[in-house]
């Protein structure tokens, strides 16, 4: 590592990584985003995944002032975030074959939704089998993943194949094997990841493209207000009740 404190230097790689990102993943980016805004066009519903650490992302699209309302977590119990004790069940979770299929099975998505599959690695059974089967229900999947995995890693799914290779679209996030951008002499481990930085600029690039997208075919985007501003708990209830057959964290 050289000059400048840690912390300027970690910033440093975050912005790279975010201008890397927005210049390289761009046509996918639009790409993404008008998939959204024709689900939601057509009547569809739109749903995120994020495992551990992935799942952060896929939360900070979900029931979010400025965002979606149409947005839907996804969950899988166990998995979601580290709030299940030990925190290592959830990292043995991820690579249990049928437990996608078991999730799909059991949730609200049907052909003509939308399902953003987010995972680093996208090397896990659960994605990769998420993925699949999603598409065959006739579901159109956008996975958000580090596409270096799938050359410097093997799968662990029983085809051999990464979430990558199982998406409409696919958003890269670019951050290298191992999710840590600093290392120094004295400290015997790379150190300080920047995936949920970059991650979550990309959904939420996204999403701001699927609401400017639909604003543009005359369509009102579906945003929820902050809760904490005059008149967004009204705002919030009109869109709710307008989408609620659309919108699954309420029930």
């Amino acid at each position: 590592m050289s000059d400048g404190t840690p912390a300027d230097l970690f910033f440093d790689a975050a912005i790279g990584l975010l201008q890397r990102v927005r210049e390289e993943e761009a046509e996918a980016i639009a790409a993404a985003g008008t998939l959204l805004a024709d689900t939601v066009a057509a009547g569809g519903r739109l749903f995120a995944f994020g495992a551990g650490h992935s799942s952060l992302a896929a939360q900070d699209v979900v029931y979010r002032a400025g965002g979606l309302a149409l947005m839907n977590l996804l969950a899988v119990p166990g998995v979601v975030g580290v709030d299940v004790t030990p925190a290592t069940l959830g990292s043995a979770l991820e690579r249990v074959d049928g437990l996608a299929s078991a999730v799909l099975d059991s949730s609200p998505l049907r052909a003509g939704d939308a399902l953003v599959i987010i995972s680093l690695s996208g090397r896990n059974a659960l994605p990769v089998e998420m993925a699949l089967s999603a598409r065959t229900l006739g579901v159109r999947v956008i996975g958000v993943t580090s596409v270096a995995y799938a050359t410097q890693t093997e799968s662990r799914h029983s085809s051999g194949t990464f979430l990558k290779d199982h998406c409409d679209i696919v958003l890269d996030s670019k951050i290298a094997v191992g999710d840590a951008e600093l290392t120094l002499d004295t400290i015997p481990a790379p150190f300080a990841p920047a995936s949920t930085v970059v991650t979550a600029a990309l959904m939420q690039a996204v999403v701001a493209t699927a609401a400017a997208t639909l604003a543009d075919r005359g369509i009102e985007p579906p945003l929820l207000r902050s809760g904490n501003v005059d008149g967004g708990h009204d705002w919030n209830a009109r869109v709710m009740t307008e989408y609620a057959d659309r919108i699954f964290y309420r029930h």
